[in-house]
């Protein structure tokens, strides 16, 4: 319904008698751009993250990113001194702090040992490990490449390689071994003697 009395022109001018007059403002109204107004809808759904991106793992990729990477291992340079001229790759190692070689006993029990088996200075290296003490199998093989290894006093653990029965001859790689006791305690030892002089006949 409308509420206006009457919309009569001629009726409006009888309420209407003062004249009405426009004056102009100097002052410009400030323009005002519409704003829109984006209204979305709240929700209660609870939104779940994906297993690749929970804290717990973001925060073990953080520790695997700052953690340093490992830094190259040296490699083990070794320059040994040893006598013979190793000619036919063979390698043989004692175990003495005090002495260059052995005692007295223990050299003599040695020049006994390699005449038996038909060797002479020139087909062998001889080392005494003693002081080379953290040198491994490989380290020595790279170096010598051994074919044949008769090691007095020192024992396979030492050389880093699986452990096998004194004065036996096993292989290891490309080497035959014989791990037995050191020269000066093998010289008294008559049985371990035997089993090793067993054990050298195999190599003649």
């Amino acid at each position: 319904m409308n509420n206006q009395l009457t919309s009569n022109a001629e009726a409006l001018r009888l309420f209407f008698t003062e004249d009405i007059y426009l004056v102009k403002s100097n002052e410009q109204m400030p323009l005002v751009e519409p704003v829109t107004l984006k209204v979305e809808q709240a929700t209660n759904e609870v939104i779940s993250l994906p297993k690749e991106i929970l804290l717990t793992d973001v925060a073990d990729e953080v520790v695997n990113l700052i953690v340093e990477e490992p830094k190259p291992e040296i490699k083990k340079v070794f320059d040994f001194k040893y006598l013979g001229k190793n000619q036919k790759n063979i390698l043989i190692l004692v175990n003495d702090k005090e002495n260059e070689v052995s005692t007295e006993q223990g050299r003599e029990l040695l020049r006994k040992l390699v005449n038996a088996i038909g060797l002479t200075a020139k087909d062998f290296a001889l080392l005494n490990y003693a002081n080379y003490t953290n040198a491994l199998y490989d380290d020595l093989f790279s170096f010598f490449t051994s074919e044949l290894i008769l090691a007095f006093g020192v024992d396979a653990k030492q050389l880093g390689i699986a452990e096998s029965p004194l004065h036996q001859l096993a292989q290891h790689g490309k080497s035959r071994i014989v791990f037995t006791t050191n020269l000066h305690d093998l010289d008294a030892d008559q049985a371990s003697k035997k089993v090793l002089w067993t054990s050298l006949q195999q190599i003649k």
